[in-house]
Parts: structure tokens; C-alpha cells; sequence
């Protein structure tokens, strides 16, 4: 009896050891490596930016302007082509933003629903991130409040969108939230908007959480940062 007693303490130990170096593994490791592609991502764009790969705007007659951008060249999966920021969630918080939402993507970075608008375009810039693990992008998503920025650039523009809704639960199904228009966020018209979403509860995928915002101002990158990310 005691050697049972003796054997299944052990396994019990065993069992708690391995759990918490997955534990461990998930939290630490997975973040660390989230981290170190996420900033990698970002000095590739800014590499890419002060190479002037990103074409310059005409100043033609009738040439788009930051209120009616030009439409930017096709995405490429799997490849950034913005960065993010939200000072609800931190003045140091910025993230990259990639073109899919594959598991590979989302581990680098914020991943753009391919079916959706291109930033800054007519209709909705839908945008993905993890709430927990591979850097946490998301983990404070809960924070976000009606009137926050959510500013973007591409190098050649600032976007700065303002909340309207959120967060707003729903299921994974229901993919109505990335509409061009989305039924529940209250919007009745086309527009310039963006949607993010990320998983709910914190530790579990069983829902969604929602946030829409529309396009409140553009401004070109020259112009210096826009107002939402001045200290």
C-alpha cells in the first residue's frame, strides 16, 4: 500500500512539474519570442520607410490626399505593412500589423482580415490579435473605451480612428463583425472604419471581443506624429 501511496506521489509531482513548466512556457518563453518578432517586424518597416520604398504623394492637381488616401498596392500574406498604436493601452504600446490572420502571422504581430478594406480606404479595416500568449498584443483589450485613438501608419500617413463601440461580446461565429458596414455597431452608412477583435475570456477562445471605430484624421508622416500619441 505504501509503495502506491509513494508512486502515485510521485507521478502527482511529476504531473505538477511538467504543467508548470508549460505554464511557464506558454507565459515566458512564447512572449519573449512574440516580443523579439514584433520589434523585428517594426525595423523592417522603419528600414523599409527611410529607404523611401514607400512611394511618395503626388502634388499634382487632383493627386489623393491624407483625407482620400491613395489606395495602397496589394498586401502581401503573411508581411507587415503598418504599425499600431493605443495610448489607453500604453504610450509604449505599438504593434505591427500584418496582411492574415494564419497562426503563424498572429505570433509575429496583429494580423488584417484579408477580406476586409485596406487602411484608411472606404469601408472596414478589421484587424485580429491574441488576447493571452505570443507577447499578450491584446491582453488590456478590455480597457478600451468609446472617444480612445487607435492610430496607424504605413509609413507615409498617420490614421487616427476614434471608438465608438466596444467592447462588444459575441461568438466566433459571428462573422457579421467585419462586415463593411457591421449590423450591431451602430453605424447605418458606408464609411471609413476600423474593427479590432481579440478572444474572450482572457485565458480561453469560447467568445470574442469587439471594438469599431471610424476615421476621424489624417495627416501626412511629415506633419510629425498626430496629436492621440503626443506625451
Amino acid at each position: 500500500m505504501r509503495v502506491i501511496i509513494r508512486t502515485l506521489s510521485e507521478l502527482c509531482i511529476t504531473v505538477g512539474s511538467v504543467i508548470v513548466l508549460f505554464v511557464a512556457y506558454v507565459l515566458l518563453w512564447t512572449g519573449v519570442k512574440a516580443d523579439s518578432a514584433m520589434d523585428d517586424q517594426i525595423a523592417s518597416l522603419q528600414d523599409r520607410w527611410s529607404k523611401g520604398t514607400v512611394a511618395a504623394e503626388s502634388e499634382e492637381p487632383g493627386a489623393p490626399t491624407p483625407e482620400n488616401p491613395e489606395p495602397p498596392a496589394p498586401y502581401q500574406d503573411g508581411d507587415s505593412f503598418a504599425v499600431m498604436y493605443i495610448p489607453r493601452l500604453g504610450f509604449t504600446w505599438n504593434k505591427p500589423v500584418l496582411e492574415g490572420t494564419k497562426t503563424d502571422t498572429l505570433k509575429k504581430g496583429l494580423g488584417h482580415y484579408a477580406s476586409t478594406a485596406q487602411l484608411g480606404q472606404e469601408g472596414n479595416f478589421a484587424v485580429a490579435g491574441h488576447r493571452r500568449t505570443y507577447g499578450d498584443p491584446f491582453k488590456d483589450f478590455p480597457k478600451l473605451r468609446s472617444g480612445d485613438a487607435v492610430v496607424l501608419t504605413d509609413g507615409r500617413t498617420w490614421f487616427t480612428y476614434r471608438i465608438d463601440k466596444g467592447p462588444y461580446k459575441t461568438v466566433p461565429t459571428d462573422i457579421a463583425v467585419i462586415d463593411p458596414v457591421p449590423p450591431k455597431s451602430g453605424y447605418t452608412r458606408e464609411g471609413r472604419y476600423l474593427t479590432l477583435t481579440t478572444c474572450e475570456p482572457e485565458w480561453g477562445r469560447s467568445h470574442r471581443l469587439i471594438v469599431w471605430a471610424h476615421l476621424d484624421a489624417t495627416q501626412p508622416v511629415e506633419a510629425g506624429k498626430p496629436e492621440a500619441l503626443r506625451r
